[in-house]
Parts: C-alpha cells; sequence; structure tokens
C-alpha cells in the first residue's frame, strides 16, 4: 500500500516538472485564439442550420412531417 502511494507521489512531482517545461502562450494568444474558434464554431453552426432547414424544406415537399 505504501509503494502505491510513493508511485503515485513520484508521478505527481514528475508532472510538475513537465508543467514547468510548457511554454504557455501569451494572454493576447489565448484570447486572439479564443476568438478565432468561436467565429470559426458560429460560421460552422450558422452553415449547418442553413443546411438542415434546405434539407426540411425539400423534404417535406415528398413526406409529410
Amino acid at each position: 500500500m505504501k509503494k502505491n502511494f510513493e508511485r503515485i507521489f513520484v508521478f505527481l512531482k514528475e508532472v510538475g516538472v513537465q508543467v514547468k517545461k510548457i511554454d504557455w502562450p501569451l494572454r493576447k494568444q489565448a484570447f486572439d485564439y479564443t476568438l478565432i474558434v468561436l467565429g470559426i464554431s458560429l460560421v460552422t453552426a450558422l452553415i449547418l442550420g442553413f443546411l438542415d432547414f434546405l434539407f426540411f424544406k425539400i423534404l417535406s415537399r415528398f413526406f409529410y412531417f
């Protein structure tokens, strides 16, 4: 049981060492990337919503919904 706790402690210590090696983005970069992701998500949602509406209108001519 004690050996398991030692292994967990060593693992967490190694994680801490690796986290310090990460080259974190600047605040502005993170903000810019966030805006890009939100913009692409919005455009994708609009395109898919339009296609859904279009297919619904086309199919509703042939089937009752």
